[in-house]
């Protein structure tokens, strides 16, 4: 019988066809179902400021930027859309054929993961968290494939990667959390260990942070909108609902007080104290009348309710995460944005079957944060207890990063659609992938 290396090359390369096959349909299905992207709200108004020329920092700006230096390729919705597919079939890809080149069947599950609805279904919607997760799932699978390559190649590989993290800060900041534990799987893969997380974290996030600061307000000069203060908006409204105290630094109406303490609060979205009546009053009063909002006077109130009220805080922020978590939440964009009433894409086949796969498994946990959340901290588990050093690096760098950045919402949540958690399901779908394919390696630390 020929021993295992020497049936190693007779395998790689039918599992390096068969994966390159499989890839192929994938791209063609994701650009048959949705080109030229489904554009959203947000993406709307991230494409109206590119028209008007200017940066602001409630969406990304260098999102702006991006998609007005790629516009001209296909106007519109379709520029980013194949941007963002390619990147996402670009991280399936580099992952499997790394996976295949070793001889490893499990390398043909990732291009099937990535064909199934918890992921396609959302790599075709327009905004910035497909994006993010995308090239995140990237960035890991470039280090995993470089790995074991000559010092030059794998150096260059790192740094690639290391971009594409810095790029998925740069498009959602309170990315910047997680993205320390995947930077350090970059800079180490096979010989990261928790230590070295740990040691690299504090440093590593002040970075991004610098780098934040330095590409929005220094190289594209971006006007803040104070997104960060919305966070507090949602939590001013929580701590009055669970505390029955008024805790906005403004006086309401009898009627308005009551709405406030009683009947307002959802754990939902901010968006209710916003825009959606009858609660709209809320940022009516603080922002267009008493102008208050982008001011110091919210910081002052946010922290003072937070000090008297602390259980009544992490009641409200208990119940945002329990239905981020685990409630049937928006996940799969259908709506025209130019014709609300309308759905996109209603005479395409591809499509519906996609919507109609989408419905199906929309009650069932595969289409609920908490379940990939779940599933990323068991592959993490599993990884380290029982994975080679390779496959336990890749686990940890990327179903670590994605369990710190679902966590995250927990503080930061504003609203709690499915794919906020995005990056948490590729991760999972990869890093599952990785870890089964090293069991027949294990070896002892």
């Amino acid at each position: 019988m020929p021993s295992q290396p020497e049936r190693q090359p007779s395998r790689r390369r039918p599992l390096m066809a068969s994966a390159a096959v499989l890839l192929a349909i994938g791209f063609g299905l994701t650009l048959l179902i949705f080109y030229p992207g489904i554009m959203t709200y947000d993406a709307k108004f991230v494409y109206e400021d590119i028209a008007k020329g200017t940066y602001g920092d409630w969406q990304s700006p260098v999102m702006v930027w991006l998609w007005g230096l790629i516009d001209p390729i296909a106007p519109g919705a379709g520029s980013i859309f194949l941007l963002t597919v390619t990147i996402y079939w670009l991280g399936f890809g580099t992952l499997s054929l790394a996976l295949a080149s070793r001889g490893k069947a499990a390398a043909l599950l990732l291009p099937l993961l990535a064909m199934t609805p918890p992921a396609l279904a959302l790599a075709g919607v327009i905004w910035r968290d497909i994006l993010l997760a995308s090239c995140w799932l990237l960035a890991a699978a470039v280090a995993f494939a470089v790995s074991e390559q000559r010092s030059s190649v794998r150096l260059t590989g790192q740094a690639l990667a290391l971009a594409l993290v810095v790029l998925g800060v740069l498009l959602r900041p309170n990315a910047l959390l997680a993205a320390p534990v995947l930077a350090a799987y970059i800079v180490w893969v096979s010989r990261v260990t928790l230590l070295r997380t740990a040691i690299f974290y504090i440093p590593a996030m002040i970075g991004f942070f610098g780098i934040v600061q330095l590409a929005y307000y220094g190289m594209l000069d971006a006007k803040r909108q104070h997104p960060l203060q919305t966070i507090m908006i949602f939590d001013l409204g929580g701590i009055s609902h669970f505390a029955k105290q008024n805790q906005f630094p403004v006086d309401w109406s009898e009627s308005e007080n009551a709405m406030l303490l009683n009947s307002c609060y959802q754990p939902t979205l901010w968006d209710i104290y916003w825009r959606l009546d009858p609660c709209d009053f809320v940022m009516r009063k603080v922002e267009r009348e008493k102008g208050l909002f982008g001011t110091s006077a919210i910081s002052r109130a946010w922290l003072q309710a937070m000090l008297r009220h602390p259980v009544a805080y992490l009641q409200h922020r208990s119940a945002f995460m329990w239905n981020f978590l685990a409630a049937d939440n928006l996940v799969m964009w259908t709506a025209d944005v130019e014709h609300p009433t309308r759905k996109v894409f209603a005479d395409r086949a591809a499509f519906s079957a996609m919507v109609s796969a989408h419905d199906m498994l929309k009650p069932t946990p595969l289409l609920r944060a908490g379940f990939w959340l779940l599933a990323c901290i068991f592959v993490c588990w599993v990884g380290w207890r029982r994975s080679p050093p390779r496959e336990a690096a890749f686990a940890l760098g990327v179903c670590g990063s994605a369990t710190v950045y679902v966590l995250c919402f927990y503080v930061v949540g504003v609203a709690s659609d499915f794919r906020y958690g995005y990056w948490a399901v590729l991760a999972g779908m990869a890093g599952g992938v990785v870890v089964w394919s090293g069991r027949a390696e294990r070896t002892e630390p």
